[in-house]
């Protein structure tokens, strides 16, 4: 994957990074409710999406760059890649700055737990999301690229994408003020 390709593909890498943070919102928000019996707004910021996701999708499309037609890779490769973006974030968040974001001690299914940052059913989770991104997802977003004039396809991308950058400074910038 060289530079030429990363610039002309940027569109489709910035709703791969919005789509990742929603869909991880629309999981987490999902999993909870089983988990704790009720509603809670995931995430960090005030959006709904959650950066770690989106951060995921990219690395996930980056590391499977060069497999893409082999599920099984591409499923293995993703839960890889994923566990450790989980458990580096989390130990980091924790280690440097005391902040704890998830903890899966205290999750129903978490087995192969790893310090309450990483579990099985999560990483599971993800390798399967990685092969949906892959294989459906990717697929629907070239598809919609090419039936799409180059100014609605770039507002598509951009402005998603924006808002969620925008919702990722403002929440940080709110948290440091209060």
């Amino acid at each position: 994957m060289n530079l030429s390709y990363l610039k002309s593909r940027f569109p489709l890498l910035m709703l791969v990074f919005a789509f990742g943070g929603i869909f991880g919102f629309i999981y987490e928000e999902i999993f909870y409710r089983f988990d704790l019996g009720e509603w809670v707004k995931r995430g960090t910021t005030f959006g709904p999406w959650i950066p770690i996701y989106g951060f995921g999708a990219l690395i996930i499309l980056g590391v499977t760059y060069h497999i893409r037609k082999n599920p099984v890779l591409i499923f293995l490769l993703a839960t890889v890649a994923s566990g450790i973006l989980e458990l580096a974030t989390g130990w980091t968040l924790n280690k440097f700055w005391g902040i704890r974001l998830w903890n899966y001690d205290e999750e129903i299914l978490n087995w192969g737990n790893i310090g309450g940052y990483v579990c099985a059913r999560s990483v599971l989770f993800f390798g399967i999301s990685g092969v949906f991104l892959r294989f459906v997802v990717v697929p629907v977003f070239e598809k919609t690229e090419k039936k799409l004039s180059r100014t609605a396809w770039l507002a598509l991308c951009y402005i998603p994408a924006g808002l969620f950058i925008l919702d990722i400074v403002a929440s940080l910038i709110c948290k440091a003020v209060l």
